[in-house]
């Protein structure tokens, strides 16, 4: 294991210096983060990903659930999740350095039909999810990383190199809840979406016993479920969107603190700006930017 992710640091620290070409390529689903200093928490929104953390560390925030990654760990992601986290060991000298790869959902299902029989529910899995990373989908991901020196290569062979990653997940230990999420009509799914129609919908009222008929579940099976899945509630879910978005919009300048607040779907600035303090730690105004 500890050859392999010297490799793989390797290959991603070689990815980055081509990507200072203009004429680099990138391969498809992958992308590398290196930052040179520690971070203050930043909140964002995870599509599903597996993260591996090459040098450095960080943590991340859901709900009441909190994670912390050091080299050789994997943080897998399998909904669209608004989080917090943070970049807590980094430097100059030793920069903090991670590989991220988009997840294909669609992928995943699409391996139903063969492991569908050869897997259970993973009871008590998470949409994010954090482990020791395992030397089965490592040693692919080295090979996919591989083929950024030969163009064809990454065209013909990067899919299936991609596929065996994902089967390679879906069957590790971090892989609970893309196991969960194989069968179109499971829980999982069917949080995955109510998410869908959130996310499209963050700036109007919810209503989680509408949310609830959509996904054919009764409201107290979906709260339930969806925290499950989630780590927190539909509600604040839905919060934490609209909190995200209106720090992108504000900081973007060109609203003020009470039009980015009905941008958002509130309907008072006055909640809006206490909702924003509590996430962030500072007002609003803090992160507007200068009129431009």
């Amino acid at each position: 294991m500890a050859m392999l992710l010297e490799q793989i640091e390797a290959l991603a620290k070689r990815s980055l210096a081509d990507c200072c070409r203009k004429s680099a390529k990138t391969l498809p689903h992958l992308h590398i983060v290196q930052r040179d200093r520690v971070s203050a928490f930043e909140a964002v929104v995870y599509n599903p990903v597996i993260c591996l953390i090459l040098r450095g560390s960080k943590e991340t925030h859901i709900g009441s659930q909190s994670v912390s990654l050091r080299r050789g760990d994997a943080l897998l992601v399998s909904h669209d999740l608004p989080v917090t986290s943070r970049i807590t060991e980094a430097s100059l000298e030793t920069p903090y350095l991670a590989l991220v790869m988009t997840l294909d959902l669609g992928t995943i299902r699409s391996l139903y039909e063969q492991v569908g029989e050869a897997v259970s529910d993973a009871a008590g899995a998470r949409a994010l999810t954090a482990g020791t990373a395992q030397t089965e989908w490592i040693e692919p991901l080295a090979r996919y990383l591989r083929l950024m020196d030969n163009a064809l290569e990454a065209q013909v062979l990067g899919p299936m190199i991609l596929r065996e990653i994902h089967y390679r997940l879906l069957m590790s230990p971090i892989g609970g809840m893309l196991r969960n999420l194989l069968a179109v009509d499971s829980h999982a799914s069917r949080i995955a979406k109510a998410i869908a129609r959130i996310r499209t919908n963050f700036n109007e009222p919810l209503v989680v016993a509408d949310l609830a008929q959509l996904v054919g579940m009764s409201p107290s099976s979906f709260h339930a479920h969806f925290k499950s899945v989630t780590g927190t509630t539909p509600l604040q879910y839905q919060k934490d969107l609209r909190l995200i978005q209106a720090q992108t919009l504000l900081r973007d300048g060109r609203r003020s603190v009470s039009a980015t607040s009905f941008d958002v779907g509130y309907e008072s600035p006055t909640h809006f700006s206490r909702d924003y303090a509590r996430k962030f730690g500072c007002s609003p105004r803090h992160h507007l930017a200068p009129a431009q």
